[in-house]
């Protein structure tokens, strides 16, 4: 259960409420008044709360929970113990999200809030209900959203733009950026820094001056520690809902198409554009100058090093299909118990 030292429920919902949050149907319409006070695991709920079933191989954890109800799909239903009402959902996890949220709802505050020991321009234009934490440096003709929130020792540079319900996170810095909505950066990360760019030469490395920006879509994550250069001279963008995990790096000139994921310690090298949806699974390394059609996906500790078609499905250094893949590491086993 959330520790409520940290994080305060709202509620209780009825279970008729909650199938309308979730976007799910009442297994028994007769309980649509039971009140349900929080969530919780399959392992710990009790008879107050909420839980879910994700995967089918905690099915014997849905047998035994002693949760007041589970959002479970369709094909499970029938597992639930009898003291367990179920919400039937689709998409379980999705479910879950949504009536996790509505327990745990984000914090706002009722008009802006500007810490005294902030730093603040006197040209910066900040939304209402805003808030800026202590050691926070906001620069000049900075324009921050509505309910914004700018966390400890953040640090957003001179013309950054960002739009509503934004959140800057505690150490991150934010330079030559022009940000969507409900966009989230999570702490330490670094946007907006200087490209690796630079000519090389016998008698040593000339800087090339990075001219772009980074545009982040809306309803973007950027994940802590993340570093996402700006543009040499065309821009670096994210697009609209895109989630970076922890540890990324971006070079200068990455483009991402919308709903990318991105997982820990991926490093995309400078100009490559991604399309639509496209997964690079964690410690992913892909080469310059490449273009990963949507919908494609690359398997974790992968090296792309070559052109991807929308929806292929790629594994290994260098990436080839999975399915050839497989065929070589079953090839190789055999090889090796001559």
């Amino acid at each position: 259960m959330p520790d409520t030292r940290f994080f305060k429920p709202a509620g209780p919902f009825t279970l008729k409420q909650l199938a309308e949050i979730g976007g799910c149907e009442l297994g028994d319409p007769a309980v649509a008044d039971k009140l349900i006070s929080n969530v919780n695991s399959l392992q710990e709920a009790g008879q107050t709360d909420i839980t879910f079933l994700l995967n089918k191989k905690y099915i014997s954890g849905l047998e035994h929970t002693k949760a007041g109800a589970c959002i479970v799909h369709p094909d499970f239903v029938k597992s639930a113990p009898a003291q367990t009402s179920v919400l039937i959902s689709s998409e379980p996890y999705k479910s879950y999200g949504l009536i996790a949220a509505a327990f745990y709802p984000s914090k706002r505050v009722e008009k802006t809030q500007i810490h005294p020991r902030a730093v603040v321009s006197n040209s910066a234009i900040i939304g209402e209900g805003t808030r800026i934490d202590a050691g926070a440096v906001i620069g000049e003709n900075v324009i921050l959203g509505k309910n914004c929130h700018v966390r400890p020792n953040a640090v957003i540079g001179d013309n950054v733009i960002f739009g509503d319900d934004c959140i800057i996170g505690e150490n991150a810095s934010v330079l030559y950026t022009i940000a969507g909505s409900k966009v989230y950066i999570y702490p330490g990360a670094r946007i907006g820094q200087d490209g690796f760019g630079f000519s090389m030469s016998p008698k040593g490395h000339t800087k090339i001056p990075q001219l772009g920006r980074v545009i982040i879509g809306n309803d973007v994550e950027i994940g802590a520690n993340t570093c996402i250069d700006r543009g040499a001279l065309s821009d670096t963008i994210i697009g609209d809902g895109s989630r970076m995990d922890n540890l990324i790096q971006f070079g200068h000139n990455v483009q991402t198409g919308k709903c990318c994921v991105i997982v820990a310690q991926t490093g995309v090298a400078g100009s490559t554009k991604l399309g639509d949806f496209v997964i690079l699974a964690g410690q992913t390394g892909v080469a310059g100058h490449l273009n990963i059609g949507s919908g494609a996906q690359i398997a974790a500790q992968s090296g792309v090093m070559r052109d991807v078609s929308p929806m292929e499905h790629l594994m290994g250094t260098p990436a080839i299909p999975i399915k050839e893949f497989m065929r070589h590491f079953a090839t190789l086993k055999k090889i090796t118990k001559r």
